[in-house]
């Protein structure tokens, strides 16, 4: 049997460009001989649907994916995931489906019985979860569909290194394992983290040991606004090594012969280090988002520092140069070397530049509040303005010429609130809001690796908001190396303040 993989990126709610294609994925099964094509979860509509999934007339053109899928699987079977209605007025109305298309027909459907409610998943609001678990016999193989968080849920075994404490109070794939089948058929949307990919890696491997049968798992592949999928689908024999890892951040076909699967042999297991996955994450994220919403052009405020520096690289590279545009607001506060380096990194890149220098904006502020403010030391509202001056003028700019305007601060600063609002805080997307000042250092060192595109100086000078005299981040906040691994405790395995003490 041969079993081709498609690793598409998906539009939520873009039927017809998601239908397209499919439908040639199809076509490129047929012809490379396969006698089935996979999919991944809920790729009609694709994910997450969220709150579409409340719209009749959105599961209705689902639906109509589905058969217009049918009507191409006489040669071949289809196995794709979509909602379906739940014939049963007690309960959800609808279940988060595997369908397995053979012959014009629905031949078989497994609905998803794991349903997660963490991180960016809140599928018990919308789904009813499966109750029943049939393998699907196709061409003398017994199949055991699945989709994503039924494998993820995996205790641990004598043969498999699973979870301690699973979530749920139940297996499907136990179930199943009672029918015997040959293989698993996994259909997923799994977001990126930058340790998310090795973790796939490890769960897939516990299924395959717990049952000692291969298993395919089909990912999503590109970013729906803030949320990003990297691909990444794998293909593991039942002797736990990777027979075949599939791109990642990019989309991807490949057909496979089972019998070479159930072999094993050579692992393919990608290399996957941190700063490069997140690079190449979030130029994805920043192409997706201009080209679903039906964008072109980027402009950002380049200050000389470090955040704007790195996301205007990564910008450039996800748009190219001639879609974006800096401006360089000096105040009189801004020190020489932030106005020579933002200038370098824009003539580096070769984006178009503007320079406005701000001080006499902000004087004119000066003279209006003079009355009121005149016995007062200059402070935090006297720096705000200067941001909120810059944060008007990149709006003017995106709303005369139709540029997105794209923010800068990273995750360190927004955590603790280091930041203005309507000034340095306004943008459409946060291009480095998940990402820890540390990681944004490592992510320029990563950039200059074979060349130096942002200026040394940009990356070695103290970071500063520069928005008074002599002003270092330090003067507010601790070190950033001292900083970011209390918000990292904090934030993302929620440690209470008085573990972080000890």
């Amino acid at each position: 049997m041969k079993i081709s993989i498609a690793q598409l990126n998906y539009h939520i709610g873009n039927f017809e460009g998601n239908f397209s294609k499919m439908k040639k994925a199809v076509e490129r099964a047929v012809a490379e001989g396969a006698d089935m094509v996979c999919f991944s979860e809920l790729c009609t509509c694709g994910y997450p649907p969220r709150d579409f999934l409340e719209f009749e007339d959105f599961i209705d053109l689902s639906l109509d994916i589905i058969d217009r899928l049918a009507s191409l699987s006489h040669d071949i079977a289809i196995v794709v995931g979509s909602p379906s209605r739940n014939p049963v007025v007690e309960g959800k109305d609808l279940f988060n489906s595997a369908y397995f298309l053979y012959k014009g027909k629905v031949q078989h459907l497994q609905n998803k019985a794991l349903l997660p409610t963490y991180d960016i998943f809140d599928e018990y609001r919308y789904f009813e979860r499966g109750k029943t678990f049939e393998v699907v016999e196709f061409k003398g193989r017994k199949i055991a569909l699945t989709v994503c968080e039924d494998i993820w849920d995996i205790p641990k075994g004598p043969n498999n290194d699973g979870l301690e404490n699973p979530l749920y109070t139940f297996t499907p794939l136990d179930i199943m394992q009672e029918q015997e089948p040959d293989l698993i058929i996994n259909l997923s949307a799994s977001p990126f983290s930058y340790d998310k990919a090795k973790e796939r890696i490890h769960i897939v491997r516990c299924n395959v040991q717990r049952y000692g049968i291969p298993l395919f798992y089909i990912n999503h592949c590109g970013a729906q606004t803030e949320i990003i999928f990297d691909g990444g689908s794998v293909i593991m024999s039942p002797d736990g090594r990777v027979h075949d890892e599939m791109k990642y951040f990019e989309e991807d076909f490949r057909t496979f012969d089972l019998d070479e699967v159930m072999t094993g042999g050579k692992d393919r297991e990608r290399k996957k280090d941190k700063i490069p996955l997140i690079h190449d994450a979030l130029v994805l994220g920043l192409r997706d988002y201009f080209s679903k919403l039906g964008f072109t052009k980027a402009i950002i405020g380049l200050s000389g520092g470090i955040d704007s520096a790195v996301t205007a690289v990564l910008v450039q590279r996800a748009l190219g140069k001639d879609n974006v545009h800096v401006l360089l607001m000096p105040s009189q506060f801004s020190s020489d070397h932030s106005v020579e380096d933002a200038r370098a990194l824009a003539e580096n890149l070769g984006i178009g530049h503007r320079v406005i220098p701000i001080e006499d904006i902000y004087k004119s502020f000066e003279v209006s509040l003079e009355e009121d403010f005149k016995s007062l030391p200059f402070g935090i509202a006297e720096e705000n303005i200067q941001a909120r001056i810059r944060g008007t003028l990149l709006m003017a700019y995106s709303n005369k010429f139709g540029n997105i305007l794209l923010n800068t601060t990273n995750k360190s600063e927004m955590a603790v609130g280091y930041g203005t609002l309507y000034g340095d805080l306004a943008g459409g997307l946060s291009v480095l809001g998940d990402v820890y000042k540390t990681e944004v250092y490592q992510l320029a060192e990563y950039i200059n690796k074979d060349e130096e595109v942002i200026p040394r100086h940009s990356i070695d000078k103290p970071p500063s908001a520069e928005l008074k005299p002599d002003q270092k981040d330090t003067d507010s906040l601790p070190d950033y190396e001292v900083l970011d691994p209390i918000l990292f405790e904090y934030i993302e395995n929620r440690m209470s303040p008085e573990d972080i003490i000890q």
